[in-house]
């Protein structure tokens, strides 16, 4: 791919773009849901340049790590803290300017400074987990993330 098509030179919603169009290319020859996310991980790290990206799933009570791209994470995260906890509880994206400063963090990475958390739902509207993205600045994420984000989580629905 060219530097142009990998999104570099970009700004963040021609960024998006891209990677829909990666990322529906990547799900129209999957099939496997693992598989299919590790991809969704692997395509948004590579264009979007983000510090962590990955997947918990909703899983007897508390939330399991997924496929991800970036450094090691927290295995498990229970439902009474954290951004990806309040995310679940509250059905909807949260966006965290800054990570020490949110009431409950858990911190996976002492280099995370900022996060966005979208919920996955299946097609019935039931959770499954979260699509969890973390950055080493401050203040990373915006309405535009949240926007696109949650245009790949509604192609997600379809995989549960």
């Amino acid at each position: 791919m060219t530097q142009t098509e990998l999104g570099y030179g970009l700004d963040k919603k021609a960024k998006y773009i891209a990677s829909l169009r990666e990322i529906d290319i990547r799900l129209e020859k999957g099939g496997d849901l693992i598989a299919d996310l590790g991809n969704i991980a692997a395509v948004l790290k590579k264009r979007q340049a983000y510090f962590w990206v990955g997947f918990y799933f909703f899983q007897d009570n508390q939330l399991v790590l997924g496929p991800f791209q970036g450094t090691p994470a927290c295995v498990f995260l229970n439902l009474e803290d954290g951004v990806c906890a309040s995310s679940v509880k509250e059905r909807k994206t949260i966006i965290v300017p800054d990570v020490h400063k949110f009431p409950g963090h858990v911190p996976c990475d002492p280099d995370s400074k900022s996060e966005i958390v979208v919920p996955l739902f299946d097609p019935e509207g039931k959770i499954r987990g979260v699509l969890d993205i973390d950055s080493e600045e401050l203040n990373m994420f915006d309405e535009t993330d949240q926007e696109y984000l949650e245009q790949i989580a509604l192609r997600i629905q379809s995989l549960f």
